[in-house]
């Protein structure tokens, strides 16, 4: 539609000229149950009005409304044609007064794709379910208003529901004459308000504290899901950790919580991992785990939580501008979900799944042709959206950690106390934060905002160490070096860690420096005389962000004695190293799948073990040379099965290996074994095969079609509920049957009736590693398609579609060229359609050259 997207030029111009007194919001989603028998999607009433002041008496403006019709619009009780006013997405507001009031009228769309306010019926008890999402811009799809972040306002909400139904927004509410009437906000952003609604299970609990000038704060707090998901609900963890990160931000950050309630959504067909709405926090609902996990899969929670209560300080009391400075929330958050997971949980190692999970998120990000400085450069809401992404957030965190490792943590936590004070329901702007922290700590934050925040890539170090002749260091030297495309070489403060191994054999530490790392070499002359190391780590401790190289010597001792390692930290940080390594065509693809098969089973931290199963399994599809994948997938299958038998019965271990055993199955053998599993007929002491566990055995048994239609339904009739339907379709997606890809693609592609949920489950089912050949046909048609479903659709459900369809298993030149080829002709196309194409085919000619490197290994 004309003027959806909104730029970056429009925002500053409005913000300019309007500031916003408050709105009233009044939406009546009595119409969310019961049948649809109009023409066209099923609508809201929602009637908003806004008072707003202008800067520029007669200067014209306009509001921001996504929405099937207006009925009604009035401007400072003037009536306006909404025929000539409203185009789609926008209201004109002509003829402004120093003081205003808008009145809109509209009628507004329930959303299947998880954007606006999003409809689901519980296939399980026919239940309807209400929740919004807004980020970055779809409030607007709810009610009228000017959606940017920097026209902060007070909201006050009011719901007519369903009879039977509870409604939940930012503040606490009241049912009275049949409407739910909630309490005025603080000032907040359009994309942080949020409203929930439906016959949801809710838990209550409540936290309080004494604050050392003798006030109190009592925090009503509260969890809720679906009524089909209550028997699988641990609220007690869920409250657990929030009042956990509760204490840890009221003892660091100095600033109450300034929200009122605090109540937890974990909703369905969510397209995040959740939201930071102030006093109403959504979730996904796969946070709810109806079978066994992992401890990974609960500290992965927990950090979700505490990154969304950080957000209640960095994003929404203090709010950035414009998206370019989106940093300023997610990157904080992202580091503060860490810092408080490790000071404030039982989840102490968390530091450890931050360097080995989401900085690995972080170093694709930013070797992509896409990559951006962490203050990026965001032209309009397609940019904004797209700008979710590992730089923002890993990469910004990992950058934060290394500030404080630079400024030291209490110039950095008195930092941000200060920023709050100062810019409290305000927004700001990357000057804003380095002015406190050069206050707090002396230092001058230009030369390092310019190294690390206004430049991208990543650096590369690599120890270089000569001997003298009694067998001891000489020089020790840190080499740095960048891409050709992104040269800065950044300053970088690190440990050096020097291990050997001990007389009982483990590899350990003997001797660390810290340093900064400067220019292209850097001596580390506190190593001078230490005795010869087998392995040399240049950032030990994690304390830098960069990727990790080794010297010959090193890379020879992690390849006999990388099980060896007894530090996790270390080990996490050497596997993420192998990785990088086998990503840049360093390190050929089966030799790392032989150091996870040798090593991983002695790997300690579950977080890690599952981390190089993805790993392992991505090495195998993508970066092994194609005559020898079927080998490469036979060692990873064999390997899985062996180390699930050996596993301890019962254990997270166990647990895991069947799990990437039933995603490497590919032989007869396997399969047999997975159908006994399911079947009862054979079993392995300790191993539960629930009902999560069920659909992830079934998934490769229908994609080699050892599984047929009638199993699926036969099993979606043991498991008759959302998730199981989900499991399902994911399944029916599968089966290795050209009719059954056709059917798919027509449903994802050129129909519009699926779900955000399923559309995701049945492109997931589609894309199969072992169905090359059944997916020829598409790289054409997908290149045919995607300047159409870009226009057409929403974007998440564009970013779905051109994402993860483009043909990646189709891993050849041709694939190269036609991708070329596409970008060629068509330049004219939305940059953010085009970013995810080139995103796409950067990863597309890296697994081509990783091929290259792994059948060059294979010639030796």
């Amino acid at each position: 539609m004309p003027g959806e997207n909104l730029t970056r030029d429009e925002a500053r111009e409005r913000a300019a000229l309007l500031s916003v007194d408050g709105y009233k919001v009044s939406l009546d989603l009595r119409s969310a149950v019961g049948e649809h028998t109009g023409e066209g999607p099923r609508t809201f009433r929602s009637l908003t009005t806004v008072r707003f002041r202008c800067a520029d008496p007669g200067a014209s403006s306009f509001a921001d409304l996504i929405a099937p019709g207006v009925t009604a619009v009035s401007l400072n009780g003037r009536d306006l044609d909404p025929g000539q006013v409203f185009d789609g997405s926008r209201i004109l507001l002509e003829d402004l007064a120093a003081e205003n009031e808008l009145v809109v009228d509209a009628e507004c769309a329930y959303s299947r794709t998880g954007e606006g306010m999003h409809r689901f019926v519980d296939p399980e008890d026919g239940e309807v379910y209400l929740y919004t999402q807004y980020e970055p811009a779809d409030s607007r799809r709810v009610f009228a208003n000017f959606e940017q972040p920097d026209l902060k306002a007070p909201y006050r909400f009011e719901v007519r529901a369903p009879e039977g139904w509870t409604v939940w927004s930012n503040g606490s509410g009241e049912l009275a004459d049949g409407v739910w009437r909630f309490a005025e906000t603080k000032p907040i952003s359009t994309y942080i308000t949020c409203v929930v609604a439906g016959p949801y299970h809710y838990v209550t609990d409540s936290y309080e504290r004494e604050f050392e000038d003798g006030t109190r704060l009592e925090i009503p707090l509260g969890a809720m899901c679906r009524k089909g998901l209550a028997p699988h609900f641990d609220a007690d963890d869920v409250f657990l950790v929030t009042r956990q990160g509760l204490d840890f931000f009221h003892d660091h950050f100095d600033y109450p919580y300034p929200f009122g309630k605090y109540d937890q959504a974990f909703v369905p067909e969510y397209n995040l991992g959740a939201m930071e709405n102030p006093g109403m926090v959504t979730f996904r609902e796969e946070f709810i785990f109806r079978g066994k996990v992992t401890q990974a899969s609960y500290e992965g929670r927990a950090n979700v939580i505490l990154h969304e209560m950080a957000h209640m300080w960095f994003g929404d009391l203090v709010t950035m501008e414009w998206w370019d400075d989106l940093w300023l929330k997610e990157s904080f958050a992202d580091f503060m979900g860490a810092f408080s997971l490790v000071g404030a949980t039982r989840f102490t190692d968390g530091w450890i799944t931050f360097a080995n999970r989401r900085k690995a998120w972080a170093y694709r990000a930013d070797q992509l042709p896409s990559t951006h400085p962490i203050t990026a450069d965001i032209r309009d809401l397609q940019d904004a959206k797209l700008n979710f992404d590992g730089i923002t957030y890993a990469k910004g965190a990992s950058v934060l950690k290394q500030l404080v490792a630079y400024v030291g943590q209490d110039a950095f936590l008195e930092g941000a106390r200060r920023y709050f004070k100062r810019h409290a329901y305000g927004n700001t702007t990357l000057g804003d934060l380095l002015a406190v922290l050069e206050e707090t700590s002396g230092r001058d934050m230009g030369a390092w905002a310019r190294s690390w925040l206004q430049t991208a890539g990543v650096n590369s170090l690599t120890p270089q160490v000569l001997l003298n002749a009694d067998g001891r260091i000489d020089e020790l030297t840190v080499l740095q070096d960048a891409a050709e495309s992104h040269p800065e070489l950044r300053p970088h403060r690190v440990a050096v860690g020097l291990y050997r191994r001990t007389d009982s054999g483990t590899l350990e530490r003997y001797a660390q420096a810290g340093t900064d790392v400067e220019g292209p070499r850097t001596v580390v002359a506190e190593l001078a005389g230490a005795p010869a190391p087998e392995l040399v780590l240049v950032n030990d401790d994690d304390l830098t962000y960069c990727k990790t190289r080794f010297d010959d010597t090193s890379l020879a001792a992690l390849r006999e004695n990388l099980g060896s390692l007894t530090d996790p930290l270390a080990r996490a940080l050497c596997w993420s190293a192998l990785w990088n390594m086998t990503r840049d065509a360093l390190l050929p693809a089966r030799e790392f799948i032989e150091l996870v098969l040798r090593f991983a089973g002695r790997e300690s931290d579950i977080g890690v073990l599952q981390m190089l199963h993805a790993w392992a399994q991505s090495a195998a599809v993508h970066y092994t040379a194609p005559e020898h994948r079927e080998q490469a997938g036979r060692r990873l299958a064999e390997g899985a099965s062996a180390e699930l038998r050996a596993a301890g019965a019962g254990s997270e271990q166990q647990l895991a290996w069947a799990r990437f055993f039933a995603r490497t199955a590919e032989a007869p053998a396997d399969f047999e074994l997975l159908t006994s599993l399911l079947d009862g007929t054979v079993t392995l002491p300790g191993l539960t095969v629930d009902q999560e566990l069920r659909w992830a055995f079934l998934e490769p048994l229908t994609a080699h079609g050892a599984a047929d239609e009638k199993r699926l339904d036969e099993e979606l009739a043991r498991d008759d509920t959302a998730s199981g339907k989900r499991h399902h379709v994911r399944c029916l997606a599968t089966r290795p049957s050209a009719a059954v890809k056709a059917q798919c693609w027509a449903q994802v592609v050129e129909s519009d009736a699926l779900s955000n949920a399923l559309v995701e489950a049945t492109i997931a089912g589609f894309a199969q590693p072992s169905q090359r050949e059944l997916l020829a046909p598409y790289a054409e048609r997908y290149f045919a398609a995607i300047e159409r479903v870009w226009t057409e659709r929403s974007i998440q459900i564009g970013m779905d579609v051109v994402q993860d369809l483009f043909p990646s298993f189709l891993d050849s030149r041709a694939t190269l060229d036609a991708t070329d080829a596409w970008l060629a002709s068509h330049e004219d196309a939305a940059p953010a359609l085009r970013r995810l194409v080139l995103e796409s085919r950067d990863d597309l000619a890296r697994a081509l050259r990783g091929q290259e490197c792994d059948e060059a290994a294979a010639g030796r």
